[in-house]
């Protein structure tokens, strides 16, 4: 049966980007450091990155986001985090059918690497119907996650802690009040980040 995974980093204190996020800066100012275990390590807006994403991970990093791809049918993000990554190139990053969450879904680009879809509901349902045997993927930013998990529409959530303290930027659960009982599936670590996986119990 297909599953609905949510998955973010954030830092110890909650936050899933630093300050000023945008375009060109899509975890803002200092995030670089939430997502070091994506890269193997230290990276920043200025400075040239060699290879992609994931790519020439090991040990636990690689461990997750081959067990993620491995069951990867379709993908749910929001529009602020699609405009932050600066559309990915315009080039479908994960291979599969994305689904982007924006009340415009007028604006969809030519083409159908990004599909734009009006609500986390549609968006989830018609992400569902695409992916087969496989899952869906929530990979945020924030507010789609929270307003999924909302809506009981989240099976397995998954939060990546990175080793930063951050202080200011944007909760993952700014204003959330609803209550959801989780299990614990596992915990693996790794010196950049410890990788925390739920299974969503009571869906509300």
């Amino acid at each position: 049966m297909t599953k609905v995974c949510a998955s973010i980093t954030t830092s110890v204190d909650g936050y899933v980007t630093g300050p000023d996020d945008g375009p060109g800066k899509g975890l803002g100012e200092g995030g670089e450091r939430l997502h070091y275990w994506v890269f193997g390590g230290p990276w920043s807006y200025d400075a040239e990155r060699e290879g992609a994403p994931g790519e020439g991970l090991d040990g636990v990093e690689k461990e997750y986001l081959d067990a993620a791809f491995a069951r990867l049918g379709a993908s749910v993000a929001g529009r602020n985090m699609y405009e932050a990554a600066g559309h990915w190139g315009d080039q479908n990053p994960w291979g599969v059918p994305t689904f982007i969450v924006t009340h415009r879904p007028a604006e969809q680009p030519e083409g159908d690497a990004f599909i734009f879809v009006d609500g986390v509901e549609e968006a989830i349902e018609r992400a569902k119907a695409a992916a087969g045997d496989k899952d869906v993927s929530l990979s945020g930013g924030a507010d789609v996650i929270r307003q999924a998990l909302a809506a009981g529409l989240v099976d397995e959530l998954s939060i990546i802690v990175a080793p930063v303290i951050l202080g200011r930027g944007k909760l993952l659960f700014q204003g959330f009040d609803h209550d959801i009982e989780l299990t614990p599936k596992g915990v693996r670590q790794s010196p950049l980040a410890t990788f925390i996986d739920y299974e969503v119990v009571t869906k509300r």
